[in-house]
């Protein structure tokens, strides 16, 4: 019995267009990531204030559309998300509880410690300025909520401007380990290696036609399925040695249910969506743009996007409050101070995944290790 849910052949081939693939993606992740700290840095202000009215188009474009970048990570935790999970396209999973506490430790640790260094940075910035993207001294419910992330869900206020993805990150991370161990096990009964991706692009349809249209389900992971799912489908069709005609259907499942979608209610975060999908499928197959070799920083700042994504928010924070206590209220200088905040957004992002990130994911990594040894029988 063959052990590809999609049929590709009687061989696989060799996956040639990896670094070119996995390059293409840091890339993806450099981008999304610079924006989106430029974004924050646009919205909350209030150096930005003082510099909008000599860039007002500069300053309106990142705050109105640069967020849409979160589509780029939403799009790509797809793709590697179905890389690990069903790399053919049928489950690997047999114990999802295990799979998602991995999940769990992966992202929490970091977020936690990012989240303390939020609620420093909060006060010391109380300090010097009176502001709304300053919260207030969180209670133990709040940072329990935040640990588990339920904060969304509870309707606490986010500590930190980046928090509700995380959220986000892990329920989408959970729905779909689920809906793969559901069809593994239905599968067991009966050779069904079409069911995944069917669930898959009915969950996608399903958040792009309903869920992705009502605001009230953005604390929800069905509300970003339609871009979590395209991404997971993009992993499947990339595979060079999956037959045309498999292919030709799994491209037309990113397409069909995304433009029907968009042609029914626009949004823009869709449109990006489903261009990074059919990017990542289109360099994949054809190997095409950068490699991870040849373009080392790239990879390197793909590396700690995730840290840059915890740890900007806080170094934004204190540097808005220095310029206005500290510089005057010109628009060039207060510029300076959006550049400055973005490079030490960066510097500290990197420093956060030297001393933090890489020594927690170390720690949960022995520490699940510990709790999975002690759940295997003695007698195995």
């Amino acid at each position: 019995m063959s052990a590809s849910p999609l049929p590709s052949g009687s061989f696989k081939a060799p996956d040639r267009s990896s670094n070119f693939q996995f390059g293409f993606i840091d890339l993806l992740k450099v981008v999304a990531a610079q924006l989106i700290v430029l974004h924050h840095l646009a919205f909350y202000g209030p150096m930005s204030d003082h510099v909008r009215p000599i860039a007002p188009t500069l300053i309106g474009w990142l705050d109105d559309y640069a967020r849409i970048a979160v589509q780029v990570f939403l799009v790509v935790g797809g793709f590697l998300a179905a890389k690990s999970l069903s790399p053919q396209g049928t489950s690997t999973v047999s114990d999802p509880l295990r799979v998602m506490w991995r999940r769990y430790m992966k992202l929490v640790p970091p977020f936690l410690a990012a989240t303390v260094l939020a609620v420093g940075a909060s006060a010391w910035a109380g300090l010097w300025m009176t502001h709304y993207s300053i919260s207030a001294m969180p209670t133990a419910m709040q940072l329990a909520a935040h640990a588990l992330l339920l904060h969304s869900i509870l309707g606490y206020e986010s500590i930190s401007a980046g928090a509700w993805y995380v959220a986000i990150d892990f329920q989408l991370y959970a729905l779909l380990t689920m809906l793969l161990w559901l069809t593994g096990s239905l599968a067991k009964r009966r050779a069904m290696p079409w069911l995944a991706p069917v669930l898959v692009v009915m969950g996608v349809s399903a958040s792009l036609l309903y869920f992705n249209r009502d605001a009230a389900w953005d604390a929800w992971a069905p509300y970003f399925f339609g871009s979590y799912g395209l991404g997971a489908i993009a992993w499947w069709a990339r595979d060079l040695g999956r037959r045309p005609a498999v292919v030709a259907l799994l491209m037309a499942a990113i397409l069909l249910p995304t433009l029907y979608a968009l042609a029914i209610d626009f949004r823009s975060r869709i449109a990006v969506a489903l261009l990074v999908a059919c990017a990542l499928v289109l360099v994949s197959r054809r190997g095409i743009m950068l490699s991870r070799q040849r373009f080392a920083w790239v990879r390197a700042f793909g590396r700690i996007s995730y840290s840059i994504f915890l740890v900007h928010f806080p170094v934004c924070l204190i540097v808005n409050a220095a310029f206005v206590k500290f510089v005057p209220a010109r628009p060039l200088l207060q510029a300076g101070g959006m550049v400055l905040a973005w490079a030490a957004s960066l510097a500290a992002g990197a420093i956060f995944y030297r001393w933090v990130e890489i020594p927690l994911s170390r720690l949960s990594a022995r520490l699940s290790g510990q709790r999975l040894a002690l759940q295997v029988p003695v007698a195995a």
